[in-house]
């Protein structure tokens, strides 16, 4: 898939207030500092389409980015949450389950994992509540960069281990690394898959 076009739409504080439209969405979510971001202007090679930051939780809002005004990226808030309010928290986490239940255009969530650690509970749980809600999810595996090769695909396949225990299906996963553009090519042509096959879906529902 060729990007020919990124631009930044809205940012909603609720799933009422995003865009009405039937254009496939794909959401990116990970703990705070995971290479949300990175990853996001990496896959649609503009530097600073999603606002990049050293602070854990930038991201506070629905974040919509339209590419080739065919499909939407979405940027969601951490789970993990930084330093902030119980409050707050709750608000936070209120407003993505509403998204991602109540969202009839999302095709998969991309759930971003650090390559760089063990398998880590805070995203095992988050992944049991995407199959709790019955939400389709891939696995996006970050910074492969910051460490060894052999390091970043030995805690891939731990997590992999981790989800078999407790998953009967694997969803496709993929390695990548935002300063080396790996994976890029891989994830932009598994939503290319997707969208034909969204694209198809719609037209047999209408005919």
């Amino acid at each position: 898939m060729e990007i020919k076009s990124a631009t930044f739409v809205i940012s909603s504080p609720k799933v009422d207030l995003c865009p009405k439209t039937e254009m496939p969405e794909y959401a990116f979510i990970g703990r705070s500092n995971v290479g949300k971001s990175s990853l996001i202007n990496m896959l649609t090679g503009q530097k600073n389409l999603a606002k990049t930051s050293n602070t854990p939780g930038k991201t506070q809002l629905i974040n919509h980015f339209l590419i080739n005004k065919e499909f939407y990226i979405v940027d969601l808030p951490g789970y993990g949450f930084a330093k902030v309010s119980q409050n707050t928290r709750n608000v936070w986490e209120k407003m993505i389950e509403n998204y991602l239940k109540e969202r009839t255009n999302l095709i998969t969530v991309f759930v971003l994992i650090d390559s760089r650690h063990e398998p880590q509970n805070i995203d095992l749980e988050f992944l049991r509540k995407l199959g709790e809600w019955e939400i389709p999810f891939n696995v996006i595996f970050t910074k492969a960069d910051k460490s060894t090769q052999r390091d970043a695909a030995r805690n891939a396949k731990m997590f992999i281990e981790a989800m078999k225990k407790e998953w009967e299906f694997i969803p496709r996963s993929f390695m990548t690394s935002s300063v080396k553009f790996l994976g890029r090519k891989d994830i932009l042509g598994y939503i290319e898959e997707l969208n034909t096959e969204y694209a198809e879906a719609i037209k047999e529902g209408k005919s």
